[in-house]
């Protein structure tokens, strides 16, 4: 069998039709080979590597073929032989030729569905290898619909992202056709082929919108040491510089805030506690846990725990609600924090004591 082939551009579309091997005994056609390095050229697919997928198609097609007659070819070894360069095409078993008479258009079809298959597979990869570069990024994209709990997400070129649940701000709304920020957390293998994770519950979604709206965190100048989250509630996050003269903490504030502003807006209101890092264990545990006032630390660096004394009357404030304002500063710090209330002589006691010595 012989294939003539036409090729059209954008996008390929590949027909073939049987043609009569007499007539052009003389003057071999080329169609196939032309359309063949055409299509390898454009999209980046390896000719071979076609060649072989359509071989496998067609005998697919020829063993669906024998089923339908009644006869059961699946033990049966063929070869399956293409002519690259006129794209004749021969089914062989025991070295004779098994094909069947009109055999061809079944064999044109199949071909043209697997280079079909082949373009999409290879525009696909290099979709996904495009995002691949991008992995740790911010991303903007389109809600579609929802899978559950999980989130379906359009982030551009015809291409679907998943926000499962556990990346998913809890107290967040989403809305079809919201457009919104988005972490490109990762790209996993997955039943359907590789998936581009998102998220906007990870720490380093924070991270990377300070990165976004504070040059010096672009520049270096200022470095996110840690943060600790409880996603859609509060941050922590200790900010260091590495050049003289540059507060890490205002640079992250910005002018009346408003860089600090800008992150919240994007979290829907999120607190976040800035602190600037250092690496004195007792003075990051103190910075973490502000504006409470630290009366005493002590710490047990064998067991990496740290008792604090805080003033009784800000007790409920050190430890927050449901204990989130320790268990983050624990998370930031890397240490056990326990804290407990001790009472505090205020000067004012101390001015009435010594009047009522003076009267006495």
């Amino acid at each position: 069998m012989r294939w003539e082939w036409w090729v059209k551009c954008p996008p390929f579309f590949v027909t073939a039709q049987p043609i009569n091997i007499n007539k052009h005994m003389q003057t071999p056609r080329t169609e196939f080979a032309q359309a063949l390095k055409a299509i390898a050229t454009e999209r980046g697919l390896d000719a071979g590597v076609v060649i072989e997928t359509i071989k496998e198609a067609i005998l697919a097609a020829f063993r669906r073929d024998l089923k339908d007659k009644g006869i059961d070819a699946e033990e049966i070894e063929y070869e399956v032989k293409i002519n690259p360069v006129n794209g004749e095409t021969s089914i062989f078993e025991d070295g004779a030729d098994v094909t069947p008479p009109g055999f061809g258009r079944i064999a044109a079809q199949t071909a043209k569905q697997v280079i079909h298959q082949k373009i999409r597979e290879a525009e696909k990869g290099a979709i996904i290898g495009e995002f691949e570069g991008r992995v740790g990024s911010l991303i903007s994209g389109l809600v579609l619909r929802f899978d559950g709990a999980n989130v379906r997400v359009d982030i551009g070129r015809s291409t679907e992202a998943l926000m499962p649940a556990e990346e998913r701000t809890p107290s967040e709304r989403l809305n079809p056709s919201q457009r919104m920020t988005f972490l490109l957390k990762a790209i996993e293998d997955g039943p359907r082929g590789k998936q581009i994770i998102l998220s906007r519950a990870d720490p380093e979604f924070v991270s990377k919108l300070f990165a976004r709206e504070v040059p010096e965190i672009g520049s270096g100048s200022v470095e996110v040491k840690v943060i600790a989250r409880d996603a859609g509630v509060r941050t922590k996050i200790a900010v260091f510089s590495n050049q003289q003269g540059v507060d890490p903490v205002g640079s992250c504030v910005g002018q009346k805030g408003v860089r600090v502003q800008a992150v919240t807006n994007e979290l829907n209101g999120e607190r976040i506690d800035i602190i600037s890092w250092t690496e004195k264990d007792e003075d990051l545990i103190k910075a973490s846990l502000s504006p409470v006032e630290v009366e005493a630390i002590k710490l047990n660096k064998k067991e990496k725990s740290a008792v604090v004394k805080v003033p009784e009357d800000q007790l409920s404030l050190a430890i927050g609600k449901d204990g989130q304002n320790v268990r983050l500063a624990g998370r930031l710090t890397g240490w056990k924090i326990d804290i407990e209330g001790v009472k505090v002589k205020t000067k004012n006691s101390n001015v009435k004591t010594k009047t009522e010595n003076n009267e006495s």
